[in-house]
């Protein structure tokens, strides 16, 4: 199967419609420099704040060599370093980069992953910073967690900040009191999505809340039901409403809240009835799907089994047939008879993987244009290489830690997490 940079070039070729921005066939070095941004991809008219970490160009040898160099060099790191490294991979990387990855999964499963290799001295997390962060408050003291690309970001976590959610909180506290019912329900109960900063999960964490993922968003729910009367739920708005309507919430039950509107753009009447205040964030890659590609898709192949991520908008999965995680969209394409037709409407490195990995199946991107995950694009081979052959050499560059005032808040809410298993 040919990398999403190879698939990206040939296209470009023939057509600049295939992709949302021709400049994802170049090297991501190229990007590493200038202003904060996303990159090109799928958030990269989403703006980046100031404080958005920034790599800076690695070495000439790591960028201009061949793949074939690169793929040797890093193996051979891989080799040397032996049981002291363990590399996590993201379901959404690259082939290219998930192919020297000891576990592949979503973030999840990751978190979990990260937890049995306690003999592991580097954890090299493939994926973007929440995780970095993650894995590093999860890990033992001994152990180190290096991002290969620092500017592997993400726009969804950045649409809350640490002090717009104070802000949030503080205004709820003040309409809802801090007193439990009767029966002991908090008025509120914090729940932030695993796409968020550490200094979140410590909020969360502080305030008797609960971290969550796309595995087991409904489960967590749940868990925060028993114990307060509403939640407040953030940084994606589609996967909170998506999961509350499954649970039968109702949609005039669930107001937005815009962090630059007093109160969140809502009167207090509707915050004192709602059962889940949804935060205004999104993914912009779920966000490019839309109900006309799958009217499409099942124009085209009747008996099509149309299978979308819950960070989708609501009319996205209620026009499809499933809704689910990563894992879960892995799991059921695995599990099909022989012969089936899948539109995914998910991240194009996972979908053309899952092709690949299951030719008897027709399986297919709902969107026809494609448009990676921009911050994700940031990882590649040649910062890979980097890392490794700094670990080998003594050197630990683009280390991720979390402050332990943080990281002892934020664990309490992961912990949390880890055993809310859907």
């Amino acid at each position: 199967m040919s990398s999403i940079n190879s698939t990206i070039t040939r296209l470009t070729l023939i057509s600049p419609e295939s992709t949302c921005n021709t400049d994802l066939a170049k090297g991501p070095w190229a990007f590493d420099t200038g202003a904060p941004a996303y990159g090109p991809g799928s958030s990269e008219n989403d703006v980046a704040p100031a404080a958005t970490p920034r790599q800076g160009q690695i070495p000439a040898e790591y960028r201009q060599a061949s793949d074939e160099e690169l793929t040797g060099r890093i193996l051979a790191a891989k080799e040397a370093l032996g049981e002291r490294l363990v590399i996590l991979g993201h379901f959404y990387q690259r082939d290219e980069v998930v192919r020297f990855a000891d576990f592949v999964g979503d973030s999840f499963q990751l978190a979990n992953a990260a937890l049995t290799r306690q003999e592991a001295e580097y954890i090299v997390f493939c994926g973007v910073h929440f995780m970095a962060e993650t894995a590093d408050i999860l890990s033992t003291d001994e152990q180190q967690v290096i991002l290969p690309n620092l500017a592997a970001g993400c726009s969804m976590a950045d649409m809350a900040d640490e002090s717009s959610v104070e802000e949030c909180w503080e205004q709820l506290m003040e309409l809802y009191g801090d007193e439990p019912t009767a029966e002991g329900l908090a008025p509120v109960i914090p729940v932030t999505y695993m796409n968020c900063s550490a200094a979140l999960k410590a909020f969360v964490g502080r305030h008797g809340g609960i971290v969550c993922t796309s595995s087991n968003a409904s489960t967590v729910l749940e868990w925060a039901f028993e114990r307060g009367q509403r939640v407040l739920f953030f940084p994606d708005q589609h996967l909170g409403r998506n999961t509350a309507k499954a649970m039968g919430v109702p949609l005039e039950l669930m107001p937005m809240w815009n962090p630059r509107k007093p109160l969140g753009g809502n009167d207090a009447a509707s915050l004192t009835d709602a059962r889940v205040i949804l935060w205004h964030g999104f993914c912009s890659v779920h966000k490019r799907f839309n109900p006309a590609q799958i009217e499409r898709a099942r124009a085209e192949f009747p008996g099509v089994r149309v299978i979308v991520h819950p960070e989708c908008p609501m009319e996205v999965v209620d026009a499809a047939d499933e809704a689910g995680s990563t894992d879960y969209i892995q799991k059921a394409i695995a599990a099909a008879p022989h012969g089936s037709t899948f539109a995914i409407g998910t991240e194009i490195n996972m979908v053309n993987r899952l092709a690949a990995q299951y030719p008897q199946h027709h399986i297919f991107c709902l969107d026809p244009v494609i448009c990676p995950c921009s911050t994700m694009y940031r990882i590649h081979p040649g910062y890979l290489a980097w890392v490794l052959e700094a670990l080998v050499r003594g050197e630990v560059p683009n280390r991720i830690t979390v402050a332990p005032e943080v990281a002892t808040d934020a664990r309490i809410a992961l912990e949390r997490m880890l055993a809310a298993r859907p």
